[in-house]
């Protein structure tokens, strides 16, 4: 036999597989990751609006210290940041559990969910004192710069759970 007269072709390679249309397996995979997205996204503002009044206290607790930096006077700064610490914890806590909290009672409820006390026996208990002293009396800024860290480290520690 010739071998010109062989019917034979060239090779022919298969056309490449396609991207689309996706493989059911595919369309299982991106649901389930729009899914997780989207659960992650409704956590994440979730706990973005839940600490909404967390951000806003610690604004205004810088606001504060920048006027005491202006005015000096600890008598003023203790009252705002009284006042601060009570519109905060009756952001997070109900209203029947806070409201009516005065002195020890009130240091005691600060301190919950602190890793160490800093209101009954610490730098915090000054929030009791100090709105009610005479505004001439002079406060060192040793004090004054603990009493603002006890009140940071207060507002930014979540209260724990009530049981």
């Amino acid at each position: 036999m010739n071998p010109d007269e062989l019917p034979l072709r060239d090779l022919h390679l298969p056309d490449p597989v396609g991207i689309w249309p996706l493989a059911p397996g595919w369309w299982v995979l991106i649901a389930i990751a729009a899914g997780a997205l989207g659960w992650l996204g409704w956590q994440w503002t979730r706990a973005y609006r839940r600490n909404a009044a967390r951000r806003h206290a610690l604004r205004r607790l810088r606001a504060a210290v920048s006027a005491y930096e202006q005015h000096g006077n600890a008598v003023r700064l203790g009252t705002e940041l009284s006042e601060l610490l009570r519109r905060t914890m009756l952001a997070y806590a109900p209203r029947s559990d806070v409201a009516g909290l005065t002195g020890e009672a009130w240091l005691q409820f600060l301190d919950r969910g602190l890793a160490r006390p800093a209101f009954v026996d610490g730098d915090g208990r000054p929030v009791v004192e100090w709105p009610y002293r005479n505004p001439a009396t002079e406060v060192p800024r040793s004090d004054v710069a603990a009493f603002v860290d006890a009140v940071r480290t207060r507002i930014a520690t979540p209260l724990p759970e009530s049981t």
